[in-house]
């Protein structure tokens, strides 16, 4: 796991598809709703540009998201949570996200709602192992 700039960054043991898949079953599992997942790749190739296996998986839970958002309105804007799963030039799939103790100082957010993020990395790591 690699942290910086605000990111946590975790391998993936499997293909960008599979990785997809199985986050958007984990969060279901956890009682988190998939909202989308952008096909980044997928749509640069409709207009005739390549890119390496690019995907955004956007998730979250109103119940966990909303008191966030109450205390810290301006965490909508990195609300729902985002998953990014990509292939690099080597073949090796990571998942990056954004660490919840950068959203708690960007946004203000009070130390006893973060818990309410911090879960989410938990989830994509089993996940992806």
């Amino acid at each position: 796991m690699a942290q910086g700039k605000g990111l946590v960054t975790v391998a993936s043991h499997y293909s960008v598809e599979d990785t997809v898949n199985r986050l958007q079953a984990a969060f279901v599992e956890k009682g988190m709703q998939v909202f989308a997942v952008i096909d980044h790749s997928g749509e640069a190739e409709k207009v005739g540009l390549k890119m390496r296996p690019t995907k955004v998986v956007i998730f979250g839970s109103p119940k966990g998201g909303t008191p966030l958002m109450v205390a810290a309105p301006s965490l909508a804007i990195d609300l729902p949570l985002k998953a990014l799963v990509a292939e690099d030039v080597a073949g090796k799939v990571m998942v990056t996200y954004n660490d919840p103790q950068y959203l708690k100082e960007r946004h203000g957010v009070p130390e006893e709602l973060i818990k309410n993020l911090v879960g989410a990395g938990v989830v994509i790591g089993k996940a992806v192992e």
